[in-house]
């Protein structure tokens, strides 16, 4: 009898396009958000780090997490952002997602979902 495998983790790649430029640019208010949404997917956040480019210009960022990681860059110019949540174990990226759209609330959004690793 074989043992079914499971993914290692969960990976979510996400664009998310026709977003209100002001929602985009502030990267206190960017991580504030990527963190609520890693404690309502379940993950333990380990550290933070978010840049913006000057008043008006996009975000990047990072939250690192014990299951791994949620990052975010956007480009407010054109209404654009493409998140990126990886995770393993318990943890539950598509609420963390749900959570992200929710708050940004995009036109029209693209998702890929890859299955990392099998155990």
């Amino acid at each position: 009898m074989t043992t079914p495998h499971r993914p290692a983790g969960i990976h979510l790649l996400a664009d998310l396009h026709g977003i209100a430029p002001d929602l985009l640019t502030d990267a206190g208010r960017i991580d504030a958000l990527l963190r609520e949404a890693a404690l309502a997917a379940g993950a333990r956040i380990l550290h933070s780090h978010f840049h913006t480019f000057g008043p008006g210009m996009g975000v990047t960022g990072v939250l690192l997490l014990a299951e791994s990681h949620i990052s975010i860059h956007t480009w407010p110019e054109v209404g654009f952002a493409a998140a990126d949540i990886f995770m393993c174990g318990a943890a539950r990226p598509a609420l963390a997602l749900d959570l992200i759209e929710a708050s940004l609330q995009p036109q029209s959004r693209s998702v890929r979902t890859v299955e990392r690793g099998q155990l």
